[in-house]
C-alpha cells in the first residue's frame, strides 16, 4: 500500500500539521488501520476509498490511540493526494462521505485547497467538568461547549502562548479536545489565534486543527460581525488558514507540502 506524509495548513516543510494518507482500493480491517496510525504515531491518519466515478471518496481518520468522526488537517491532505499525486481529476472539487456527512474539497489556481465543512454550534458552558479549568494555569473569560469540543475564550494572545497545560488531568475531560481562543493582534492581520489540546484522543496538542475552526468561525463570526477570517493556530509548528462562514457551512483554506512518500509492507 502506497502512504504519504504531508505538512498541512503551511507554506514551508517541517511546519504546520503533519498527516499520513494511505489510499486504499477497499477498506482494511478496523484493527488494522488502527494499527497502521499507531505505528505513524502522527495526529491523524487518514485512509480513502474511491467510491463513485473520479469526484466521489469515502474517508476515515484515526489518531493513534482512536478513529474520530472529523479531522480538517488530513481530509486537506487526502485532498492534495487525490488531485496531485494520485488520481488527479480534471475536475476542481471531490467529494468524501464521512462519518461526519459530505465534505467538500476544492482547489483554486494557487493550489490552495479548501474545505467544506459543517459549522458547530456551540453554547455557553454552565455545568463545567472541574479539570477543565483546575488543567490550565490561566482562567478564561468565557466557556462554550461544541459538539465535540470545549471552547475558552481569552482576552488575548499572549495568555494563549503562555498556557501550560496538565494534560495528565485534561485527558479526564470528557470532550474529544480543548479549544482556546483569543483575538489575533491587532498589526498581525490576523483575526483570531488558537490552540487545541486533545490528550483525550491520544495527542497532548494538536499542530493545526482544520476541525477546530468549523467552532471559532461562527464563534468569532458572532463576535466581530464579519465572515471572512485570517486565522493562525500557535502551536510550536504554527499554521495558516483562511476560513469563511457561509450559513450553516464553513470554508477553511489552506496550503499542503508533501514531505515523504513510501510503502506500507
Amino acid at each position: 500500500m502506497r502512504i504519504y506524509q504531508l505538512d498541512t495548513f503551511t507554506d514551508r516543510l517541517f511546519c504546520g500539521n503533519p498527516a499520513a494518507v494511505v489510499p486504499l482500493t477497499e477498506w482494511l480491517p478496523d484493527e488494522q488501520m488502527q494499527q497502521i496510525a499507531a505505528e505513524n504515531n502522527l495526529a491523524e491518519t487518514a485512509f480513502y476509498v474511491q467510491t463513485d466515478g473520479d469526484a466521489n471518496y469515502h474517508i476515515r481518520w484515526f489518531t493513534p490511540t482512536v478513529e474520530v468522526d472529523l479531522c480538517g488537517h488530513a481530509t486537506l491532505a487526502s485532498g492534495y493526494v487525490v488531485f496531485f499525486l494520485e488520481q488527479k481529476p480534471l475536475t476542481d472539487h471531490i467529494y468524501f462521505n464521512s462519518r461526519s456527512g459530505l465534505l467538500k474539497v476544492c482547489r483554486s489556481e494557487e493550489n490552495w485547497l479548501t474545505l467544506d465543512f459543517p459549522a458547530d454550534v456551540v453554547q455557553k458552558a454552565n455545568l463545567q467538568p472541574p479539570a477543565l479549568l483546575t488543567s490550565l494555569n490561566e482562567k478564561p473569560l468565557q466557556v462554550y461547549k461544541g459538539k465535540t469540543d470545549y471552547l475558552l475564550v481569552y482576552e488575548n494572545q499572549a495568555q494563549i502562548e503562555a498556557l501550560d497545560p496538565d494534560f495528565r488531568e485534561m485527558s479526564t475531560v470528557p470532550a474529544r479536545g480543548v479549544i482556546v481562543t483569543a483575538p489575533g493582534n491587532a498589526d498581525s492581520g490576523i483575526d483570531f489565534v488558537s490552540r487545541f489540546f486533545a490528550p483525550q484522543s491520544g495527542i497532548d496538542e494538536d499542530p493545526v486543527t482544520g476541525s477546530a475552526h468549523t467552532t471559532l468561525v461562527p464563534y468569532w463570526a458572532e463576535q466581530l460581525g464579519k465572515t471572512d477570517f485570517a486565522a493562525r493556530q500557535l502551536s510550536k509548528r504554527h499554521g495558516y488558514l483562511l476560513c469563511k462562514l457561509n450559513g450553516d457551512r464553513v470554508d477553511i483554506s489552506g496550503q499542503v507540502q508533501l514531505y515523504m512518500t513510501g510503502e506500507i509492507l
